[in-house]
C-alpha cells in the first residue's frame, strides 16, 4: 500500500481499482454543472439506480445499485477521500404502480430520492419533498456532494467517518417506506492518513427485527465450498484487515455486538500510539439508535484464531427474531474452519 493509496480510493462497491477515472463501472468524469460557488471541482460522477428487486415473495423491495443488474440490499458502498467533491446521478427505474403501493401519504410524490449523512450539499441535492429534489419514475436528477476536509486552526473536524445514504421520499415525506423498502447504503469519507481495509462489510439493523432486510438463515448465505464475499457471506482470512459499517433503521433501538474481537470507540476503531490512548475505549458492544451509524477495522482472528463468530443485535429478543449473522474467518491459508456448517444443532436464532 503506498501514500496515495491505490492511486486514489476503492471504487463503489466491493473490491479494489486502480483508479477513480472514465470506463470505470458506474464511474465516469463529472461535469461541473450546478456545483454550489464554495464547493471544487467534482472529481467524477458515479451512476446510481433505484431499481425493484423481484426475489421477496410478496414484499415490494427495492435497492440501489451501481447498473440496474446489481442492484441490491444494501445499496453499493460509496467512498469518497475529505476534500473531494463528486456527483451521483440517480436513474428512477422503480414504477409509479410499485411507489403507489407503498405510497402511505397522499401528498407525497411518486418518486424516490438520495440523502446524504455527513458530507455537504446545498439544497438541490438534499433529496426531500420540501426541496424538490427528488426523482419522478423514468426520469435521472444528479446530486452533488462534497467531503469537508478537517481545518484545525478554524476549528473545523471535516466530514472523515462511517455515514450512510439513502431515499427521503418513497412512502412518506420522510421516505420510511423507501428505507423499509432496501433504498439505502454505506457512505465512508476516510483521511489520507486511513488504513484500507482488505474487505468492507455493511450490517443494517432494521425494525423488523432484519439485518440488511432478511432474518436468520438468510442473513448468511456463506459456503464453506465457495466462500464469496457479500454482505451476506462475511468472509476473512486470519490476519486480514476488515471493515464493518453499521446502520441503524427505523424506530428501534439496537446493540451491535461482535464474538472474538474488539475494536477502540473512535472514528476508525484502530488505535494509534499517541498520548491519549489509554482514555480510548476498547469496546464488542456499541448501542446504536434510529438513523445513527458508526464503523470500524479489525484484524480477523487476532488473538482468537479461526471460527465462525456470531454477529448479532445483544437485545435478546432480537437476536431470537433472527437478527443474527456469523463473521466467517478462515486460518491465513484460506481453509474454512473445520467441522460441519451450520452445525447440526443450529436453531432460527442460533
Amino acid at each position: 500500500m503506498t501514500p496515495t493509496r491505490r492511486a486514489v480510493l476503492r471504487g463503489l462497491g466491493a473490491g479494489p481499482v486502480a483508479a477513480l477515472g472514465a470506463g470505470a463501472v458506474g464511474i465516469e468524469a463529472a461535469s461541473a454543472a450546478d456545483v454550489p460557488a464554495s464547493f471544487p471541482a467534482p472529481s467524477r460522477r458515479i451512476q446510481l439506480y433505484a431499481v425493484e428487486l423481484p426475489d421477496y415473495s410478496n414484499e415490494k423491495r427495492i435497492g440501489y445499485g451501481r447498473t440496474p443488474e446489481s442492484a441490491s440490499i444494501p445499496g453499493p458502498t460509496i467512498e469518497m477521500l475529505e476534500g473531494e467533491c463528486i456527483e451521483i446521478v440517480l436513474h428512477n427505474e422503480v414504477s409509479a404502480e410499485t411507489l403507489e403501493a407503498l405510497r402511505t401519504d397522499e401528498h407525497t410524490p411518486l418518486g424516490v430520492s438520495l440523502h446524504a449523512h455527513g458530507v455537504r450539499y446545498d439544497q438541490a441535492s438534499d433529496g426531500t419533498v420540501h426541496s424538490d429534489s427528488w426523482v419522478a419514475p423514468g426520469e435521472s436528477r444528479t446530486y452533488v456532494w462534497y467531503a469537508r476536509p478537517a481545518n484545525r486552526a478554524k476549528g473545523i473536524v471535516g466530514t472523515a467517518g462511517y455515514w450512510w445514504y439513502h431515499d427521503h421520499v418513497v412512502g412518506t415525506q420522510h421516505g420510511t417506506a423507501g428505507l423499509a423498502a432496501g433504498l439505502f447504503g454505506a457512505l465512508i469519507v476516510r483521511r489520507r492518513s486511513d488504513p484500507l481495509p482488505a474487505h468492507t462489510y455493511v450490517t443494517a439493523f432494521g425494525d423488523a427485527m432484519e439485518l440488511n432486510a432478511r432474518r436468520y438463515p438468510d442473513t448468511d448465505t456463506y459456503d464453506p465450498a465457495d466462500p464469496v464475499r457479500s454482505n451476506t457471506s462475511l468472509v476473512a482470512n486470519q490476519g486480514e484487515r476488515i471493515e464493518f459499517v453499521n446502520i441503524a433503521l427505523g424506530s428501534e433501538l439496537h446493540t451491535w455486538h461482535l464474538h472474538g474481537h474488539t475494536w477502540a470507540d473512535n472514528r476508525t476503531g484502530v488505535l494509534a500510539d499517541v498520548p491519549w490512548a489509554d482514555d480510548v475505549a476498547v469496546i464488542d458492544n456499541k448501542t446504536i439508535g434510529p438513523g445513527d451509524s458508526f464503523g470500524f477495522q479489525v484484524i480477523a482472528g487476532d488473538m482468537s484464531g479461526p471460527g465462525h463468530w456470531m454477529l448479532h443485535c445483544h437485545l435478546q429478543t432480537h437476536s431470537d427474531m433472527g437478527m443474527v449473522t456469523f463473521f466467517h474467518v478462515h486460518d491465513r491459508q484460506g481453509r474454512p474452519p473445520a467441522g460441519e456448517w451450520p452445525p447440526p444443532h443450529a436453531g432460527h436464532g442460533m
